[in-house]
């Protein structure tokens, strides 16, 4: 399948999360981007951005699945299942739906809703 270039800047923004590949997160990015976990932060530019990454309380790669992903004009949705592990040694799961607005194929806004699975894949 062929993907668009909106398409691959996700799958590449992705498997730098995957690598905690800074670098390659970042040059996804525009200088002016924009991230909002809903329920828990909202910042803008990419040092801010840079300095997030890692996330408090969180350790080491997070696994992130991709069960699908859509377009449309200048918009990519995501929707992932994951998990990542915790500083307390405990793994978190999680479902999320992520938007990635586009600007000349990269990356300015990022929008996420993040949902942790205590129990099992709806609770």
């Amino acid at each position: 399948m062929t993907h668009s270039r909106n398409k691959d800047t996700v799958e590449r923004y992705l498997e730098g999360f995957r690598r905690m590949d800074h670098a390659q997160i970042l040059g996804c990015l525009t200088d002016d981007i924009r991230w909002t976990v809903y329920g828990a932060f909202h910042l803008q530019g990419k040092e801010a951005y840079d300095a997030a990454i890692d996330g408090d309380g969180f350790t080491g790669k997070p696994d992130l699945r991709v069960v699908r992903m859509v377009e449309e004009g200048d918009t990519v949705m995501a929707e992932l299942t994951g998990n990542v592990g915790r500083d307390d040694g405990s793994v978190q799961e999680m479902s999320m739906a992520e938007v990635f607005v586009m600007r000349d194929g990269l990356i300015c806004e990022r929008r996420a809703w993040v949902v942790v699975l205590a129990e099992n894949d709806f609770r």
